[in-house]
């Protein structure tokens, strides 16, 4: 192997290496265990986000890794170094905060070059650093105007840059763009994730927006109670959840009892067999058994909604429209079907008056559902 060849192998297996790594995380409040045992590898330049319901321990555990509060147990390694004991200021990572926590009494640039003043930088190289952040934010003309001039965007942005002024190799989110309005949350998260793909910065987030983090991430932490549930990229987490709660915390979803009456193993054409009649599906999972007890997942926007009812058609059940919300691209419906209540998504709905002066429907269940396999 030629020398290059040499080099760009050791590279490859440099980049290999996890950025960080939390090793069985606990974290107490006195006798309130919050993180009870949490372990995770984030590659370098990855984007990984923490989703979960209030007081789960994704932002407790968010100031573990910056320092902010201290570890009962367990480990924290950045770039193969433990750091547990280090100061914030000694760890190589940043924090952008929910509120900012900008300094309203200096301008723009002071605030972005702060880091830089306390880290001793020559005057010449802290004012050519300011322009290159306030360049990649789009904020070059904002350097000498104070914070309290700026839109709440404009205020993300100069945080942003504030955080990346001193190169980190992980950067902290923790939920920058909460006090957005919705229209700015969307632009500001399509720019914090150009940035992150432009620079390969590795970075943790911190939503309770599940929306928010499928946008953006290369992978969720999906997190109850201290624990993580799942983690997978957001395809995997949305089509292919490992429990009921995961399911049901992101996004929209119906559920349906059912049971597994028959697999063909050539074709893995399934039957499951419901209050409503028997259901076919096409299985993708190795878990699920004949005679095995399920919960059928079926997102709202998979299922197909029609005015006609009456027919035979194999996954057709016939229900009574509840609620029609038109909303121009999409309308949402509710769909009563025996005791149970189907929430329906119709995307581009033409016969948006046809629906809503219908009364019995016909809802068509897909064949690509994924079961949840319950617990004896």
């Amino acid at each position: 192997m030629t020398t290059k060849g040499v080099t760009e192998e050791m590279d490859s297996k440099e980049n290999e290496k996890p950025m960080l790594i939390l090793k069985d995380i606990h974290k107490f409040y006195g006798s309130n265990e919050v993180l009870k045992g949490v372990s995770l590898e984030v590659r370098r330049g990855e984007l990984v986000t923490f989703v979960g319901p209030s007081g789960c321990g994704k932002t407790t555990l968010l100031r573990l890794i910056g320092g902010f509060t201290d570890i009962s147990s367990g480990d924290i390694i950045l770039d193969g170094q433990r750091i547990n004991d280090l100061p914030p200021n000694l760890r190589d990572t940043r924090i952008c905060f929910q509120n900012y926590a900008l300094f309203p009494h200096m301008t723009v640039a002071e605030n972005v070059g702060y880091g830089l003043k306390i880290n001793k930088w020559p005057k010449d190289k802290i004012a050519a650093r300011v322009r290159e952040l306030l360049e990649m934010v789009e904020l070059e003309a904002f350097g000498d105007r104070m914070i309290d001039k700026l839109s709440g965007g404009q205020q993300q942005r100069v945080a942003f840059a504030r955080a990346l002024s001193l190169e980190p190799k992980v950067l902290l989110l923790d939920e920058p763009l909460s006090n957005l309005d919705a229209n700015l949350r969307l632009v500001m998260r399509e720019e914090i994730r150009k940035l992150q793909e432009r620079l390969h910065i590795t970075t943790v987030f911190v939503t309770h927006d599940q929306f928010e983090a499928m946008a953006i991430s290369d992978r969720l932490v999906v997190m109850k109670d201290g624990l993580i549930e799942q983690v997978g990229t957001p395809i995997e987490i949305y089509e292919r959840p490992a429990n009921e709660f995961i399911a049901a915390f992101v996004g929209y979803v119906n559920f349906m009892d059912g049971r597994v009456e028959s697999i063909d193993p050539a074709t893995k054409n399934t039957v499951i067999r419901t209050e409503f009649g028997k259901l076919e599906i096409a299985l993708e999972q190795d878990d699920i058994q004949t005679g095995d007890d399920v919960l059928m997942v079926i997102r709202p926007e998979s299922v197909s909604l029609s005015i006609d009812c009456g027919s035979n058609r194999q996954n057709v059940l016939c229900g009574t429209l509840k609620t029609y919300m038109y909303a121009g691209s999409i309308a949402k419906c509710t769909v009563g079907i025996g005791a149970k209540k189907m929430i329906v998504d119709q995307y581009n709905p033409r016969d948006a008056q046809q629906f809503q002066n219908a009364d019995r429907v016909e809802v068509e269940i897909p064949r690509s559902v994924h079961l949840l396999k319950k617990k004896i």
